[in-house]
Order: structure tokens, then C-alpha cells, then sequence
């Protein structure tokens, strides 16, 4: 990047003794995605019999929480102390690389989940023949290299930009707004964004609502049992689905489609919402709806006391 050394996060600038309260804040979220994510991760590496397909997409999901949120926090939370609020550009693209994969594996995991119950419901015979550790490893492993190549070429694209601004009006690095700041041609890498989008989210989303289709139209034409069943499964993954996407969703029109006047505050919340929100949402959800997991977390609490 040329002409512009460092960016300047403008929203700490003039926040007053607010600046505690938001830290105080902002550390308890952390501590809180921290332990319960690590709960989860612990109880199911501990426990063989849930050493399963799901359980083990459960435990990526955390450990995707504690790396997007660790690009976040710990950095916001030194702004939000510091008397400078600036970046490097080489910080800054980290920080959107490391945000932006973070959520392309969370819908990619998404996905995931959602094939595991397509075919336990869908195709309850051949389950184990078909969704095993050895697949999930290789689907997880081939995702994961094709988008952070893609995200590796995102980056560098935006760092051969000619900058004319370095203000960034959000609280975190986010590759758009590092794109409006450029006074060359973006074309190719508005091209490119708009590449990503389609493969990290809108072919997973329209694979995900493909697959509870298949499975509600299944379990219309089943048993109330089974219905029943199928239901208590798929719905901790459908609450995440829905709160994650909305949260994108809103964030994306925060961006690129409206130039809304609204408070800061209430402005900043949403875009941080996709970043705050499920990492603490997640892991309650799924301890709260599997047994297994629950009762795991509750004798692992027990025996550390």
C-alpha cells in the first residue's frame, strides 16, 4: 500500500471515560467466549464416545470462535486503552484475513452440520458409511486450503492498492473499507469480493436451507416420533444458522448497500455482532441441547473443584 503508512480507527477517537466501561465490557465478553469455548473443546477431546462426525464439527466450531475473536479483542481492547488508535497496513490485512476466514469455516461448518443431518435423517442406513472422520477430515482440509488461498489472493490484491485516506470509520480492519480508501481502480477486487461472497456464503447458505428441506419433507411423511426426534436435533444448528446469517446479513447492508444516518453506537453493535454474539451463542446452544455434552462439562466441573 502506497502513500499511507498507517490507517487511523476514527470511532476511539473523542470516547471520553467511556473507554473503561467499554474495555471492562469488552474483557468479560472475552473471558466468557474463552471458557465456554474451551468447555466444549475439552469435553468432547476428553470423551471418546464423542469422538463422532458431529460432535467433532461442534468442537471446529469453538475453535473457530477462539480464532476469529482472538483477532478482535485483544486488539480493540488495546485501543480502546491507547491514547493512539492506529494500525500498520500489514496488521490491518492480517486482521481482515484472519476475520474474514473465520467466517468463511463458520459456514462452511454450518454446512457441514447441516449434510450430517441430511443424511442420519435422510439416509439412516448408510450413515456411518458415509459421514466418517476420515471424510470430514478431507471435506474440512480441502476447504479450508482453497479459501485461505482465495482470502491470500484477496489480500494481496488489496495490498498493491495506492491509498489516498487512512481513516477506517469501523473498530476492526475490514477489507471494504480498505478498498474505499483506495484512489486507484478496484474493479478487479470488487470482482473478486464479490467471487468470495458466492463461495464462502451464498452456495454453503443455499446447500444448508437445501438439505432442511430434503430433511423437513422427510419427517412430514414420518412418524410423530421420529418427527419429534429429527426436530430436537436440527433445531440448535437452524438458531445458530438464523443468528449468524442475519448478523452477516446486516453487516454486509451496513457496508455496501445503505448509507443509513444512525447512531454510532447502535451502528457499531451490528457490525460487531457476527463477532461477539455467536462465539457466546454457540457453545450454550449446544451445551444446553446435548445431554452428552452437558453431562460432560457438569463432571469435568465437579472433578476440577
Amino acid at each position: 500500500m502506497e502513500n499511507k503508512t498507517h490507517f487511523h480507527f476514527m470511532l476511539f477517537e473523542n470516547i471520553g471515560h467511556i473507554r473503561y466501561a467499554l474495555f471492562t465490557l469488552g474483557f468479560v465478553l472475552y473471558c466468557v467466549i474463552i471458557i465456554l469455548n474451551v468447555l466444549i473443546i475439552l469435553a468432547i477431546c476428553l470423551e471418546r464416545t464423542l469422538h463422532q462426525p458431529m460432535y467433532i464439527l461442534i468442537s471446529f466450531m469453538s475453535i473457530n470462535s477462539l480464532y476469529g475473536t482472538a483477532a478482535f479483542f485483544p486488539r480493540v481492547m488495546s485501543d480502546l486503552l491507547s491514547d493512539t488508535h492506529t494500525i500498520s497496513p500489514e496488521a490491518c490485512l492480517i486482521q481482515s484475513f484472519v476475520i474474514y476466514s473465520y467466517l468463511a469455516n463458520e459456514f462452511a461448518t454450518l454446512m457441514l452440520m447441516a449434510f450430517d443431518r441430511f443424511v442420519a435423517i435422510c439416509k439412516p442406513l448408510q450413515y456411518h458409511n458415509i459421514v466418517t472422520l476420515t471424510v470430514l477430515t478431507v471435506l474440512i482440509s480441502i476447504h479450508w486450503t482453497f479459501q485461505m488461498l482465495c482470502l491470500a489472493i484477496f489480500a494481496l490484491l488489496t495490498s498493491r492498492l495506492t491509498m489516498c485516506g487512512n481513516k477506517l470509520w469501523k473498530v476492526y480492519c475490514h477489507n471494504y473499507e480498505i478498498v474505499k480508501l483506495s484512489c486507484a481502480n478496484s474493479l478487479i477486487i470488487n470482482v473478486w469480493g464479490f467471487f468470495m461472497v458466492i463461495i464462502t456464503a451464498v452456495i454453503p447458505l443455499c446447500l444448508i436451507i437445501y438439505s432442511y428441506v430434503k430433511i423437513l419433507i422427510i419427517c412430514q411423511k414420518s412418524s410423530s416420533q421420529f418427527r419429534s426426534k429429527a426436530y430436537q436435533t436440527c433445531i440448535p444448528h437452524i438458531v445458530i444458522l438464523l443468528n449468524f446469517s442475519i448478523a452477516i446479513i446486516c453487516e454486509i447492508t451496513l457496508s455496501r448497500i445503505v448509507n443509513l444516518e444512525m447512531p454510532t453506537g447502535l451502528s457499531v453493535f451490528i457490525s460487531l455482532e457476527f463477532l461477539v454474539v455467536p462465539p457466546i451463542l454457540n457453545p450454550l446452544v449446544y451445551a444446553l441441547n446435548f445431554t452428552d455434552i452437558r453431562k460432560k462439562i457438569i463432571c469435568s466441573i465437579k472433578v476440577s473443584r
